[in-house]
């Protein structure tokens, strides 16, 4: 029954959902994500510094990177590979380069609508924005509850799974070993709060995305003269016009569709609870680094696993045989001997553990909404964590996946409805930014431009 109502929610709702709001903020906006591509550099050197005791616009971008780069970019892509073809992958360029335009206008209402805290850090999200744009706080209840369940608990545990088991096949690690050494490592970030996450992730994030990076490179240069072969193929499946998969040209769309938000979050309303925590003068600053990371994770590094796979003999079209992880790493090791494949284990482990970082910030958002910073609750959600990240170490956890594909893809809808309701606050968000430039100043808010909306002074006084 569960595949059932994810197979109807995603097939046949989200794709028509996702890719019209993604449409609707690239035309709106005359494609922001592609008219400040070249600011998304300039911008992100300019957030490299921040104040003391302040998140600065870099380790927010980081902060987010460690969400949306996890196992999706690993396995994620593989499961896309082998159940909708090498075309899926086109596809998952698609909805990332839209989502592009999808992320910038959530994450800059996220820093619009932020929240002060007395300790000097900023609050914010979807929950934050549907409660104080658009007044709609059941609304915003609701989507903090699906955001809680799907992020802090489901797939922590499903994250914890994967680097287990993944482990245990590359290296014999026990299973409890590994969730034992990471609820250790796990407890000494999450109990040090948001400033802390941003400093690990400020240093694995950079570090896990290069090294990944650098690995599909060599595969790359190993494999030169049949890169262009392998990347006119990814189009051909994607348009049918070379079928690899039994579902036809549906199936191609839905997983690239399906895989691609899996992977970029673009919509899911997810990243602009840490986008929503960064200083900066205005708030499209951070949406235009947060529409960057939409275009390191899909662009990127799903396009890296791509190549890895799909220049390796392991993949065979259409034959049924080994997918997700397993895909990966014996690609890999085609390549460059047993190595590769131990490195993506590795990488694996570094990319579920920044995701565990991040979805635990996430729950640790939803429950600030409810709860305004209970530190009893919030050592009881810290703790709760950790128990389901060695209990999903030593479990078979599809249908808590399932489910927590369910809950995504409500938590979509939810926040998709209220950025559409919000669209008129978020073109002038934008009008404003660039007329700004257009004078040749560097944007900033003004406050007196906004009071006409429920706007936090205590957050942009400075």
């Amino acid at each position: 029954m569960l595949t059932i109502v994810n197979d109807f929610l995603w097939s046949q709702i989200l794709i028509v959902v996702l890719v019209g709001v993604g449409l609707l903020f690239t035309l709106g906006s005359r494609g922001v994500q592609f008219r400040y591509f070249g600011r998304m550099f300039s911008v992100l050197r300019g957030g490299l510094h921040h104040e003391r005791g302040r998140i600065s616009s870099f380790q927010a971008l980081v902060v987010s990177v460690a969400g949306r780069v996890g196992s999706g970019n690993i396995a994620g892509v593989a499961v896309a590979i082998t159940l909708g073809g090498p075309g899926a992958v086109f596809w998952m360029w698609v909805i990332g380069l839209m989502g592009m335009a999808t992320s910038f206008f959530e994450c800059s209402l996220a820093q619009l609508f932020k929240r002060a805290e007395p300790d000097g850090t900023y609050r914010g999200g979807p929950a934050y924005y549907l409660t104080h744009g658009i007044r709609q706080r059941g609304l915003a209840a609701v989507y903090s509850v699906l955001l809680l369940v799907t992020f802090g608990l489901g797939f922590n545990a499903v994250q914890s799974y994967v680097v287990a088991t993944s482990l245990q096949a590359s290296f014999g690690v026990s299973t409890w070993v590994t969730g034992l050494v990471m609820v250790a490592f796990l407890g000494v970030v999450i109990f040090g709060g948001i400033r802390r996450i941003a400093l690990v992730a400020e240093v694995i994030v950079p570090l896990m995305a290069l090294l990944y990076f650098l690995a599909a490179l060599l595969v790359i240069v190993l494999n030169i003269s049949a890169v262009p072969a392998a990347l006119w193929y990814i189009v051909e499946s994607a348009f049918g016009l070379e079928q690899a998969v039994g579902g036809g040209l549906g199936a191609v769309i839905m997983q690239g569709v399906k895989r691609g938000l899996f992977s970029n979050e673009a919509g899911l309303g997810s990243a602009p609870n840490v986008a929503a925590v960064a200083h900066v003068p205005h708030p499209a600053n951070q949406g235009i680094v947060q529409a960057f990371s939409v275009f390191i994770d899909t662009v990127i590094m799903c396009t890296c696993t791509a190549v890895i796979i799909l220049l390796s003999d392991v993949y065979q079209p259409g034959a049924a045989g080994v997918d997700g992880v397993i895909l990966t790493q014996s690609a890999m090791g085609s390549h460059v001997g047993a190595w590769g494949a131990s490195f993506v284990s590795v990488a694996l482990v570094l990319f579920a553990f920044s995701s565990i970082m991040y979805n635990y910030y996430l729950g640790d958002n939803s429950l600030s909404f409810f709860s305004h910073d209970n530190p009893a609750v919030a050592n009881v959600f810290r703790v709760a964590v950790l128990g389901l990240v060695f209990w999903g170490s030593l479990q078979d956890l599809s249908t808590v996946f399932g489910f927590a594909e369910l809950t995504m893809g409500l938590l979509a809808l939810v926040n998709l409805v209220g950025l559409v309701w919000m669209y008129k606050i978020g073109m002038r968000l934008l009008r404003d930014y660039d007329a700004q430039l257009r004078a040749g100043a560097e944007p900033r808010l003004r406050l007196e431009d906004w009071r006409d909306l429920d706007i936090d002074e205590q957050a942009w006084r400075d």
